[in-house]
């Protein structure tokens, strides 16, 4: 299903209460301009959610368990009816279950494109087809649903990929805050929301962000 962007656009401020304690941590530059160094900006930068937790903990059975989301059946009970260890598998995706890599793309204004996989041994589901997205803990800094993309659940394992798309400045002024990192959620509950760096310095003034797809060109944020 799509997104239900008023829905969602409301409760964007309580999301912020989720990732208000990483957002603390959050390296952000103030109003002043930042002086160019000169030097062209990394074309990528992968992130992890600083557990450096590839893929859990092994288990007795030398399986890999996840180190976050949750079963998709609201159970911890990940064992099959024929005994074997399914752990890391069939759950809802938690962003701790991710790597990601971002891009800065020059279409629409700019714009940073996140690519999002299942870390090593997971298999999990994206089930909300819009990710919480903030640039620090300030409300105003919550990006926006605009409702491009694909729809909901995606799966998530080995080399499948999804996509979003985060437009950090939406206005014609030279205002804004500049931001070096990022903070992604999965879900508006997502305990252990990513801070993921960004390749350059962003100014934020009324940031918008695309639903997850497969396909990134669907991901491109613009404002209808």
């Amino acid at each position: 299903m799509r997104s239900r962007l008023a829905a969602r656009s409301a409760r964007l401020v309580l999301a912020t209460v989720a990732v208000a304690a990483l957002a603390a941590t959050t390296t952000a530059c103030g109003p002043e301009e930042v002086t160019d160094s000169g030097s062209s900006p990394a074309p990528s930068v992968v992130a992890t959610d600083g557990s450096d937790k590839d893929a859990g903990s092994d288990n007795s059975s030398g399986e890999k368990s996840s180190t976050g989301g949750s079963d998709s059946s609201g159970s911890n009970d990940t064992s099959d009816s024929a005994g074997g260890d399914k752990s890391g598998y069939g759950q809802v995706c938690g962003a701790n279950d991710l790597e990601f890599t971002v891009t800065s793309e020059s279409q629409a204004g700019g714009y940073y494109l996140v690519a999002a996989k299942a870390k090593s041994g997971i298999t999990c589901t994206l089930e909300e087809n819009t990710p919480v997205v903030s640039f620090g803990s300030d409300a105003d800094n919550v990006a926006s649903p605009v409702g491009q993309g694909g729809a909901d659940p995606i799966k998530l394992s080995g080399s499948a990929v999804a996509y979003t798309g985060i437009s950090p400045k939406t206005t014609n002024s030279d205002g804004g805050v500049q931001f070096e990192n990022v903070i992604l959620s999965t879900t508006e509950g997502d305990p252990n929301p990513a801070e993921i760096q960004l390749p350059d310095t962003a100014t934020v003034d009324k940031p918008i962000v695309t639903n997850w797809s497969t396909d990134s060109a669907e991901t491109i944020p613009v404002i209808a």
